[in-house]
């Protein structure tokens, strides 16, 4: 059995886009000939990889790990191709977009010890579309980038892009006398009656992905506060919405963060550099860091440390 690159491409354009029609857009095919390939590959696989939801198609428990498989081979085989030329030396500080994570006073703490040969500017950013269009512009060198699974994400070349996390979970944060709060886990559908605050960086799909989630769970979900990511601690604290968080943050006082049972609502994080500011040498390194800076906070939520352990095909590649 072989299994081709550009077949590896097919399977995760489709579960990124959720939809095999959107995904025969993106890779230039008709949705027929996309369909006759995946019937190739699942029966080459012995198993299907995805199923027919109410807004599209989803992944199989098989098909989910194999599409976390195919994103690290591919980010691999693109970061191992697609760095042609290099750049000039440069003394200007190196720009590096992050995603609003638990790791980003480690990543900072990594940056101070010269091995990228430049001295780093962070810029934090609540959306991933506007880090993307950023690293795309050129105002950011290289970007520690998470966005929804379920909605494409566009790194225009000559960005390049290396998976450091292919999938991993949103938790749901609750006030401490919420009645959920003493669970292991909750479903989403049970939070149907809930007063909701919405994800910062909407225009990044996680709205999107989150209404999508509700609404497979069979419920609207009531947005009632728009708030950023540290701003919204305070009103979950006192009780007065709950909302979806990045599992690597230490809970808050006030506060209990719970899995959502069967992982309805899930992300991925990647390594992304413009290989015309970045040498080689220099993306391999600041991928390390940056592994090194999350794999720090995977302990301090125990939940999430949990689910960690439990998957170790989503670890990075060191």
């Amino acid at each position: 059995m072989t299994i081709e690159i550009r077949q590896l491409r097919m399977i995760c354009a489709i579960a990124e886009t959720g939809s095999i029609t959107r995904a025969a857009a993106r890779l230039e095919l008709t949705q027929p000939a996309l369909s006759n390939q995946l019937q190739a590959i699942e029966k080459m696989l012995g198993d299907p990889l995805f199923v027919r939801s109410r807004t599209g198609v989803v992944p199989t428990d098989f098909g989910r790990r194999t599409v976390d498989r195919a994103r690290i081979v591919l980010s691999e085989v693109d970061s191992l191709f697609g760095a042609a030329g290099r750049p000039s030396p440069s003394t200007e500080p190196l720009h590096l977009g992050c995603a609003h994570l638990a790791c980003v006073p480690s990543v900072v703490d990594r940056m101070q010890d010269g091995r990228l040969g430049q001295s780093v500017m962070l810029h934090v950013e609540s959306s991933a579309a506007v880090l993307a269009d950023s690293l795309s512009r050129g105002r950011y060198d290289a970007g520690l980038v998470a966005n929804a699974e379920g909605f494409s994400l566009a790194l225009e070349r000559p960005v390049i892009s290396r998976v450091l996390v292919p999938r991993y979970p949103w938790f749901v944060a609750l006030a401490a006398d919420h009645w959920a709060a003493d669970r292991d886990e909750v479903r989403l559908a049970d939070l149907a009656d809930e007063s909701w605050i919405g994800p910062p960086g909407a225009d990044d799909g996680s709205l999107a992905v989150f209404r999508s989630a509700c609404l497979d769970a069979g419920f609207e979900p009531r947005i009632q506060f728009e708030a950023p990511s540290g701003g919204a601690r305070e009103l979950v604290a006192r009780g007065y919405g709950i909302r979806l968080v990045e599992p690597t943050f230490a809970v808050p006082e006030g506060t209990a963060v719970l899995p959502l049972a069967g992982d309805p609502l899930v992300a991925r994080l990647a390594v992304a550099w413009r290989p015309d500011r970045l040498t080689r040498a220099q993306a391999d390194v600041l991928y390390q860091d940056l592994a090194q800076a999350y794999l720090a906070h995977v302990p301090d939520n125990p939940a999430f440390h949990r689910w960690w352990n439990a998957h170790p095909e989503v670890h990075p590649v060191l």
